[in-house]
């Protein structure tokens, strides 16, 4: 998993342009950014999500939880929390200079605490192209009741 998110960070290492085929390729690389925070969170991957996240974030939870990256960190790490699964839809990157915001629909499943849970949630996060690398500064999610 470290292999794949340096690969990617690396893929990231060129400033953003604002050409039609690079806004293309920075939309690309930031949907495999946010797939590689999927994986690293199901596989509890500190280390990858510490290259994807920006020190300086803020996460809102589905449930209302205001978390630093701190906080966030140790919420993912939780020995009572295994996601087995975490699966993104329907996102949409759009670029503003050095800044980006995604937004889109995730499906996760796994056991919290030895009971099983799902739940599908829309989420908005915004990345800042910082230190040679897109980084995640804010993160937001709300669960779809229907």
């Amino acid at each position: 998993m470290m292999v794949t998110v340096a690969m990617l960070i690396s893929w990231c290492a060129f400033a953003p342009a604002q050409d039609n085929s690079n806004v293309q390729a920075e939309q690309a690389r930031l949907l495999a950014l946010e797939n590689a925070w999927n994986t690293a969170e199901e596989h509890k991957d500190i280390k990858a999500l510490d290259q994807l996240l920006s020190s300086d974030l803020i996460y809102i939870d589905y449930d209302g939880t205001l978390m630093d990256k701190a906080a966030f960190m140790a919420s993912v790490s939780a020995p009572s929390l295994h996601p087995e699964q975490i699966v993104n839809e329907s996102m949409a990157v759009h670029l503003y200079g050095n800044s980006a915001v995604v937004t889109g629909v995730y499906r996760e499943k796994g056991t919290a605490k030895g009971k099983p849970y799902l739940r599908r949630g829309r989420f908005i996060d915004t990345w800042i192209y910082q230190h040679n690398t897109w980084q995640c500064v804010t993160s937001q999610s709300t669960l779809i009741s229907h």
